[in-house]
């Protein structure tokens, strides 16, 4: 019997995009991260393609974004729609999980876009320097202190790619923030302070869960900023410490 050799298979390419071509090797290893993720096999039980999940989405009205479309291209195991949505429609999703709620097959193609995320940033895929670069000093803000930024700091000047809504931020948010019943979100600050212990150990978690590895390769520059920020941090605290193992010798 004669044995016939599997013709290679080309390069996957958009023949109007100036973004190079992709080998089937590639696109096989990108699902095989995302398929091999803890919670995909939660995530995702069958598709009846019945578009509930797109119907109730808020992004899909605004955005080209279909949660049955990264259902469906997962369940068939799509690898080139798969790589495809990676470069930009998972980004549309709003992580409101309307679709988790819906779909009768309980699905979650919000948890779905989530490890799609992760594998995106994993690999280092072009779209996601280009899609997180407006959230740098929410980022800075997140990572090095826990909290997220103020609704203040948020201005049409700092984030110009997010669209004329931004103006929205002009509204009276001082006033409207009265309305609130929880005294301490009576502020246009951060509803907390975070003490100079829990921001040390939040770098450390950051750096041992591998969140930092994978910042440096999305934003090398904002991977510095927090380097140097926690660092000092780290030195604020080793003082303290110091300085109070000094207090209790001298009580002794």
């Amino acid at each position: 019997m004669t044995v016939h050799a599997r013709p290679p298979v080309p390069p996957i390419a958009d023949p109007v995009s100036d973004l190079p071509a992709v080998s089937y090797e590639k696109l096989e290893e990108v699902f095989d991260d995302i398929r091999g993720h803890p919670l995909y096999d939660h995530e995702i039980h069958g598709c009846l393609n019945c578009g509930i999940c797109t119907a109730t989405c808020p992004s899909a009205q605004y955005y080209d974004y279909s949660p049955r479309e990264i259902v469906q291209l997962l369940w068939t195991e799509n690898l080139e729609g798969i790589y495809d949505a990676m470069q930009e429609k998972i980004w549309a999703c709003a992580q409101c999980y309307t679709c988790a709620a819906r779909c009768p097959f309980e699905n979650s193609p919000g948890g779905l876009v989530m490890i799609m995320r992760e594998v995106a940033i994993k690999h280092e895929l072009p779209a996601v320097k280009e899609v997180l670069r407006p959230f740098s000093r929410v980022l800075l803000k997140v990572v090095s202190t826990g909290n997220q930024l103020a609704p203040n700091m948020i201005t049409k000047e700092a984030f110009p790619d997010w669209g004329p809504n931004v103006a929205k931020v002009d509204a009276p948010l001082m006033v409207l923030r009265k309305a609130i019943p929880m005294p301490t979100m009576h502020t246009l600050d951060t509803a907390w302070e975070v003490n100079l212990r829990t921001s040390v150990e939040l770098y450390t978690i950051w750096e041992a869960t591998g969140v930092l590895k994978q910042l440096e390769s999305v934003d090398e520059n904002l991977f510095d900023v927090v380097s140097d920020v926690m660092e000092e941090k780290r030195d604020e605290w080793e003082e303290w410490l110091e300085d109070n193992e000094d207090d209790g010798d001298d009580e002794d």
